[in-house]
């Protein structure tokens, strides 16, 4: 734990100035009431203009005992834990850019504070893509690292993480590190994914590129309950299609959602492991696929899809309106759900039973990892009963519940995060890489 490090007026005006000198006076201040993370006021911002930058920040703060946390676009800067103290916000914007390219290789540098979609439209522009289709809009490519976010497209391609060549990143003392190159330099790469800014500053990476698919369908079906979704995905990875991706939405109707109503959670009635659409559902939900690869062998694995899926199937060229993107909105506790798919329609009852009805769910069934949301107005023992219930049946099938972004109160009151079996491991890199734990203290697990 950091201790807490007293500056008073002058001292702060002080620290301000020195990060004026370092990054430019048009890219250092102090925080205003937007700068926080998780609810945790931040005292300065800095926006350093490269990585020599960025390391005289983190010496600066190493100096005078100051934590730092880095932020990107600021897009999931919500997630996880609130920081145990937040001195310096690391504003990482100007850490972008993409840089060497080795088409003999298919790989790509990219500046830790670019924008995603700036780079998918550069490399569009040469036929080339990332596998990446991270849902938070205007996402960095630091910060889709760091919170090892992924889109629908982690079905067949993986996370950004698994498709990382080698990382560049300052350590807590501001030296600069190169992992990669080799299986241990890989394996030391992919510490940091995930890691919300807690085991170094990512000042870019080199990642695998492909060429863009000449062609792209999605097969929709309409779902009803979680063991009709069961059966389908079942039936879908027994025929070898090779799907690029396959996502589920379960939703609730929007006008259940603002506002939580125990009475009405009291009456809901449980949805019956049939096929049937359940009393209290709203209407149908959507197993949607998506297809990659050249327009004739496309083609036929549609045909072949839509014959397996029913009638009911439709094909389309571009995907549907809630496609990459997340079931749950500003306010809402959004919890992740990991379980391995023949045991995902129970995660999903078990939620809909702790909660009592209809939960919006939705994410990558193929893989058995979805998103839910819980309203926000749900009180913080209730939050806490319901994931009690859930990680229990969780547990169980060796699957996990975790809490990504919560009201404060809810916060507060529940653990992010359930059991964690690698809990000792993670706090032994975290005392190798940050010994003096300044990087973003008590963003991981276990108060790390």
């Amino acid at each position: 734990m950091v201790p807490a490090r007293s500056t008073g007026a002058s001292g702060a005006l002080d620290i301000a100035h020195r990060l004026t000198e370092i990054c430019g006076p048009r890219f250092a201040r102090l925080a205003g009431p937007a700068d926080e993370v998780a609810g945790r006021a931040a005292r300065w911002v800095a926006v350093p203009g490269g990585p020599r930058a960025a390391a005289r920040v983190l010496r600066l703060a190493a100096r005078h005992e100051l934590t730092v946390v880095p932020r990107g676009a600021g897009t999931k800067i919500d997630w996880g834990a609130a920081p145990e103290r937040l001195d310096i916000m690391l504003d990482t914007g100007r850490l972008a850019g993409i840089g060497h390219q080795a088409p003999d290789r298919g790989t790509v540098e990219v500046g830790a504070g670019t924008p995603l979609r700036a780079v998918q439209a550069t490399l569009e522009r040469t036929g080339q893509r990332l596998a990446l289709d991270a849902p938070s809009p205007g996402a960095t490519l630091g910060g889709v690292l760091a919170a090892d976010e992924a889109g629908p497209l982690r079905h067949r391609h993986g996370t950004a993480c698994d498709q990382l060549v080698g990382l560049r990143y300052l350590d807590a003392d501001g030296e600069l590190t190169e992992a990669g190159g080799g299986a241990t330099g890989l394996a030391q790469a992919r510490l940091l994914c995930g890691s919300e800014g807690a085991l170094g500053v990512l000042v870019s990476a080199v990642l695998r590129v492909q060429a863009v698919p000449a062609t792209r369908v999605w097969v929709t079906r309409p779902v009803w309950t979680p063991l009709e979704v069961h059966d389908l995905i079942k039936a879908l990875l027994a025929a070898r299609l090779d799907p690029a991706a396959v996502e589920l939405d379960l939703p609730v109707g929007p006008a259940s959602r603002p506002h939580w109503d125990p009475r009405a959670a009291a009456m809901a009635c449980h949805p019956s492991m049939t096929g049937r659409a359940p009393t209290g559902s709203t209407g149908a939900g959507s197993l949607v696929v998506l297809l990659e690869g050249g327009p004739a062998e496309v083609a036929e694995r549609s045909d072949r899809l839509v014959r397996l899926f029913g009638g009911r199937s439709t094909v389309a060229r571009s995907a549907p309106p809630w496609w990459r993107s997340y079931p749950f909105a500003p306010g809402d506790t959004a919890l992740r759900l990991e379980v391995p798919i023949t045991d995902l329609h129970a995660a999903v009852y078990a939620l809909r039973d702790a909660t009592g009805g209809p939960v919006p769910v939705r994410g990558s069934a193929g893989l058995g990892v979805v998103h839910a949301a819980l309203p926000g107005g749900m009180p913080p023992d209730r939050v806490a009963t319901i994931l009690a219930a859930v990680r229990s049946v969780l547990l169980a099938r060796q699957g996990r519940c975790v809490v990504l972004a919560a009201p404060p109160a809810v916060r507060r009151a529940v653990d992010l995060w359930g059991e964690l079996a690698d809990l000792a491991r993670l706090r032994a890199v975290k005392q190798h890489l940050d010994p003096g734990h300044r990087l973003s203290p008590g963003r991981l697990p276990g108060g790390l």
